[in-house]
């Protein structure tokens, strides 16, 4: 082949490749901070282990969802306790490499966790991912490391979960545990630190953070232990607060179609008339402090809220609660609230007054975040009741229960005028995007369902907790 024609050929391939990588991406949780594809790109409506699937591979487990960019799928998984970062073709699902995260230990996670929780986030050009054992890693498109920065394990027997994100330069963690809790900036070349900020007044939460874009400037917006707090993007400084919402919060916020901020938490004690009151540290210690020590060990005290939450109230890790523990969440019980609220753009200072639109108090979602979508905002909770409610003023416009009746931890998303929703159990949901919505369509996937699924050019990137499915129409 003459050189000339070979150097052709070779740039238009290049080209092919950098319009494919320009063409879209969903980048991290949740795609851009929405859970949308608000392209008028066609999804299938009938998907399942037998429908609409364009291809399917088995993938070790883990509660991470895929990320895609370009012609590539990220995805953070554990196989025999070793921690991996998996690159995929994404027109064919093949594993075209795996990069191990090293550790010395595992911390303990919850019952029906995983040690790979995070999702991952990438510009097309790097990948990274976290794991709460060992820390922060980047590798190229490749999987040839970077950096990474070593991390934890933390003071929380949950683990970790709260997902990275990358922004221009920089990669943003948010890390809210029992003690230590920090939100940083990382530059995304080198792993540096761009700059730390204190977020010791949290205790641990799950909200990954989102970037919300309010007057041109984009900001981070974090919900966690009774307060949403909107930071500069530069600097880390905190610019604005609204307070009023759960003392734990394991939900991500959605940025709406009109740059509404939606936001929910919910955390047990939190619903009107289910509130969790505990008597001043003097009077509750009397009877049960029997070494007058003035803590409390955990063979001292009796069945109930306490016990129930002992290791999150001993937050230091020193294997009793002191009276500074205890009343700390005896005020986290007192003011604790679950809801579902707008925030309109521009909140500056305490806008707990002035900028929150609406709040609905009602069947609060636990884990799955919840939808802005053609003007309303969908929330399912657990037991499949799935409600809608109008997102200019949070009126409730329908409320119903699913088939699919299990726990949810997938978030919903939603493209086409469709919305998908998956429980724990494995069984889909797929209803119109409308204020009376309906089911469009159901199936069983017979597998464990954590991840939220990515939506894309008209494919479906969903994962199950054995395989990566990809759906498109035939």
């Amino acid at each position: 082949m003459p050189r000339q024609a070979a150097f052709w050929i070779s740039l238009a391939l290049f080209s092919l490749c950098i319009a494919r990588v320009d063409a879209g991406s969903w980048p991290q949780f949740r795609g851009a901070s929405t859970g949308r594809d608000d392209s008028a790109a066609k999804l299938p409506e009938k998907i399942g282990p037998s429908e609409s699937v364009v291809w399917k591979v088995a993938l070790p487990p883990g509660h991470s969802s895929p990320v895609v960019f370009g012609d590539r799928i990220f995805v953070t998984a554990v196989r025999d306790q070793r921690l991996f970062t998996i690159g995929l073709d994404r027109d064919s699902g093949r594993v075209l490499w795996e990069a191990e995260a090293p550790h010395e230990t595992l911390e303990p996670i919850h019952r029906i966790g995983s040690y790979a929780q995070c999702s991952a986030a990438t510009d097309g050009e790097r990948v990274v991912t976290f794991f709460g054992s060992c820390g922060l890693f980047c590798y190229d498109r490749d999987g040839k490391l970077l950096w990474k920065r070593p991390m934890g394990p933390f003071k929380n027997d949950f683990g970790a979960g709260n997902s990275p994100l990358i922004e221009g330069d920089r990669v943003i963690v948010c890390q809210d545990h029992d003690t230590d809790s920090f939100l940083a900036a990382y530059n995304k070349h080198t792993g540096e630190v761009v700059w730390h900020v204190d977020r010791s007044e949290f205790l641990r939460n799950y909200c990954s953070p989102v970037i919300w874009t309010v007057g041109g400037k984009k900001q981070i917006v974090v919900a966690a232990t009774l307060r949403v707090v909107g930071y500069d993007i530069d600097m880390g400084k905190e610019l604005w607060t609204v307070r009023g919402v759960s003392r734990t919060v394991c939900m991500t916020p959605a940025v709406a179609d009109d740059g509404t901020l939606i936001v929910a938490g919910w955390s047990a004690g939190g619903d009107p008339g289910e509130e969790i009151r505990l008597d001043p540290f003097a009077v509750y210690a009397a009877e049960i402090d029997k070494d007058k020590n003035g803590s409390l060990e955990s063979a001292e005290v009796p069945d109930g809220p306490v016990k129930m939450r002992f290791s999150q109230i001993d937050r230091d890790k020193s294997g009793d609660i002191s009276r500074a523990e205890y009343d700390y969440f005896r005020g986290l019980f007192e003011k604790s609230k679950n809801v579902v609220m707008a925030i309109k753009p521009g909140p500056v200072g305490d806008a707990s007054e002035t900028h929150v639109l609406w709040k609905y108090s009602k069947v609060v979602p636990f884990c799955s975040s919840p939808l802005a979508y053609r003007g309303q905002v969908f929330t399912v909770k657990d037991g499949g009741i799935l409600s809608s409610l109008d997102a200019a003023i949070g009126k409730p416009t329908k409320q119903g229960r699913l088939s699919a009746t299990g726990e949810y931890y997938s978030s919903p998303v939603a493209g086409d005028g469709k919305v998908f929703l998956l429980s724990r159990d494995g069984k889909l949901t797929v209803v119109s995007a409308s204020s009376e919505w309906q089911v469009l369509h159901t199936a069983d996937f017979k597998e464990e369902v954590y991840g939220t699924p990515a939506l894309l050019d008209g494919k479906i990137y969903l994962r199950t907790n054995g395989h990566l499915y990809c759906f498109g129409a035939k």
